[in-house]
């Protein structure tokens, strides 16, 4: 897997790892796109709080700032790092389900050859 693709999920699941961040996520996801101002008021966390979150959430690239009005800035979601992030949790499946898929055949034959002993 390119060092790219391992690099922006690490960042992903940082991100994702702290409720408050996932919290911010779900207020915008729901609500569309909101001021730090905004999200203080539908969630029980500090401004200064949630301003912090909201960096870390565009580090990673899974926000975006644009400009509002009265120079006030608003955050959006940006979809294509959690899409990279299930891209490498895919990928990640697939060289499990192999092994385990070998393994599950493996018992089956010998439950089954089992069987005919008995």
């Amino acid at each position: 897997m390119p060092p790219d693709i391992e690099a922006i999920a690490e960042q992903v699941f940082v991100a994702l790892a702290d409720p408050s961040r996932r919290a911010v996520l779900a207020a915008l996801a729901s609500g569309g796109p909101a001021t730090v101002t905004d999200l203080a008021a539908r969630l029980p966390i500090t401004r200064q709080a949630i301003a912090k979150h909201v960096a870390l959430l565009a580090e990673a690239g899974l926000v975006t700032a644009e400009a509002g009005e009265r120079r006030r800035v608003r955050y959006r979601l940006r979809s294509a790092p959690m899409q990279v992030a299930q891209q490498f949790l895919a990928a990640l499946a697939r060289d499990w389900d192999r092994p385990l898929g070998a393994l599950q055949d493996h018992l089956d034959r010998s439950a089954g050859e089992g069987r005919k002993d008995g």
